[in-house]
């Protein structure tokens, strides 16, 4: 018996979502703050050569996808790789997993909190992050179809502004009013360090896939549907994410974006009304991003309380919601901690850092399926585990330190409930 038949009936979420709702969702959560923000650090560690990081990062990323659609095929329930790690290689490593997932996303929630404030009231930056945590938050209690219909919203505004601002710039470049330089010398310049330290850091956009992952009890036909939508959503992503690159390298330059606060408006000069369309289509790309990720922290969160590594009481489905209450409320007053006390920067290489574990293990948890799950060669996992591993401990080290000291003191958590539990 599959998990997805012992989830169906009392206490079980509600399939609502098909390919295209799944899809939108996880185009929401990566096209997000990312596209608006990613370049900056990049370019700082690597000039021109976060080109050769974007590369990286997006074969990590399609790597990472295509694991995960494979699990959840077999897998078709709420919790991402907590359920896929408990399933194949045993609790420790879901729990690993799932706690990593928890902290990273958390990290990623208030990072993009931060951002979106930044943006819209830079003088009152956190206050109007944790309100948007709240009121996303607000969002999601309504429920999965609630939280679609917001992320098509945002996927449609985001998706066509880019889309013009690409065509602006284009314009602007055929028509010398911007000009353009590149030298390919360059590219090699910030060495091999700075190249995968940006490729961890642009990673950051990409993983919202991992939202998708963790929708199985919420989508119709999940074995059929998830895969889909996780392939189809990255490659969107991958051909947007290049394009945006390119331009700003090419207009800004390695030391100009490096210096910058907002690149996407500085592609365009800084001309208005130009400037004051980025900012508003960044805050509205972040409110979608953090909708979902906040989704998808609740679902983990819930799976996790029904496997006994979490409190139980964050298990609560709400009877007339059909939403995960508890651990929605629980996360996002996480996010909102996070938000009163770290800045964006080290949350993203926090975040980055843990999700690339939680990824590697999602890879060795692939690995172990039985044949008949298996429709990809095992070389895509053993290059998973090693893409994963060697762009997190290449991030800045605060953040690699951070959160292997946060999956030590889980596991030592764990330990020490499991023993009080045996010798009671």
């Amino acid at each position: 018996m599959h998990a997805t038949d012992r989830r169906e009936g009392q206490g079980a979420l509600q399939r609502h979502l098909g390919t295209v709702g799944a899809m939108v969702l996880g185009l929401a959560a990566m096209i997000g703050a990312g596209v608006f923000y990613v370049w900056v650090p990049a370019a700082a560690a690597a000039g021109s050569g976060l080109l050769i990081g974007l590369v990286l990062a997006g074969l990590v990323a399609s790597l990472n996808a295509l694991s995960s659609a494979q699990l959840s095929m077999s897998h078709p329930v709420s919790g991402g790789v907590y359920v896929f790690g408990r399933a194949t290689l045993g609790p420790w490593w879901g729990f690993s997993a799932g706690w990593l997932f928890l902290a990273g996303k958390t990290a990623s929630a208030a990072a993009i909190a931060s951002i979106l404030g930044g943006y819209l009231w830079p003088e009152q930056a956190r206050p109007v992050a944790v309100l948007a945590i709240l009121v996303l938050g607000a969002v999601n209690l309504a429920g999965v179809r609630s939280t679609a219909r917001l992320s098509a919203a945002v996927v449609f505004l985001v998706l066509g502004g880019l889309l013009v601002l690409v065509v602006v710039v284009a314009a602007g470049l055929a028509g010398g009013s911007l000009t353009a330089s590149f030298d390919t010398g360059s590219l090699l310049a910030g060495g091999g360090a700075g190249i995968l330290q940006s490729a961890g850091l642009l990673f950051f956009a990409f993983a919202g896939y991992a939202r998708m992952a963790t929708l199985g009890e919420e989508v119709r036909n999940p074995r059929r549907t998830l895969p889909r939508a996780i392939v189809a959503a990255l490659g969107v992503t991958l051909v947007v994410y290049a394009v945006i690159g390119v331009l700003c390298v090419l207009v800004l330059g390695p030391a100009g974006l490096a210096a910058s606060v907002s690149p996407l408006a500085d592609l365009v000069g800084g001309a208005e009304p130009w400037t004051g369309i980025v900012r508003v289509l960044a805050a509205i790309a972040c409110l979608g991003s953090l909708a979902g990720i906040l989704a998808g922290l609740s679902r983990t969160g819930l799976a996790m309380a029904r496997g006994g590594d979490l409190p139980g009481a964050l298990g609560r489905v709400s009877p007339t919601l059909n939403t995960p209450v508890s651990a929605e409320v629980a996360m996002g007053l996480v996010a909102v901690l996070g938000v009163l006390l770290l800045d964006a920067a080290r949350l993203v290489g926090f975040s980055a850092c843990a999700v690339l574990v939680y990824y590697a293990i999602a890879h060795l948890a692939a690995l172990r399926q039985p044949a008949e799950q298996r429709w990809l060669p095992r070389w895509v996992q053993y290059l998973g585990v090693a893409g994963c591993l060697l762009l997190a401990l290449t991030l800045p080290w605060p953040g690699v330190v951070a959160a292997f000291g946060w999956l030590a003191l889980g596991l030592v958590g764990r330990a020490l409930r499991l023993s009080r539990s045996a010798s009671s």
